[in-house]
């Protein structure tokens, strides 16, 4: 019986389908919390620091849709994966609560898995070039969202700092 790993290895993207796996892992479960079975990645890691750390994570993940287009995921499986970075780095820069969604929400597997579905039904359709312009909107757009987002809440904690002070 053939598993759904060995069918990418036959394949001539079966090397960059093995990055975006070891790159998404990193990201969100290379990490064994000692004790138990939760993992974590990078991710929840780079989001205690502040704008540097999300804005890292967004590249990484950015990067991970980029590959995935490329070889050969759906508009419709794009848009869902921009959909699970978004809430990534939206919610997560937020302070605390961010970091304790971080550990949880994992978008790049959640993404992987996407795109395995997307293989396994078999609506695979070859380069995804198609796609490609439309994403790297959607990635710069994304960003200066992510830009402004994070400038209103620097913003707004300024002004609470200083009517305290």
């Amino acid at each position: 019986m053939e598993t759904h790993n060995t069918r990418y290895t036959r394949t001539p993207q079966s090397e960059k389908m093995k990055w975006v796996n070891h790159v998404a892992k990193l990201m969100d479960n290379q990490f064994r919390m000692p004790g138990t079975n939760f993992r974590f990645g990078l991710d929840p890691i780079l989001g205690f620091l502040p704008v540097a750390g999300d804005l890292a994570s967004f590249g990484v993940s950015a990067m991970l849709v980029m590959t995935m287009a490329r070889h050969g995921a759906s508009g419709k499986v794009v848009a869902l994966m921009l959909v699970n970075i978004v809430l990534d780095t939206l919610i997560g820069s937020i302070p605390v609560l961010g970091n304790i969604f971080d550990f949880f929400f994992k978008a790049n597997q959640r993404n992987v898995r996407l795109l395995t579905r997307h293989y396994e039904e078999g609506k695979y359709q070859g380069s995804g070039k198609g796609v490609i312009i439309g994403v790297l909107v959607a990635i710069v757009v994304l960003f200066i969202l992510l830009i402004w987002v994070l400038w209103q809440l620097a913003e707004w904690i300024y002004t609470q700092l200083a009517a305290i002070l």
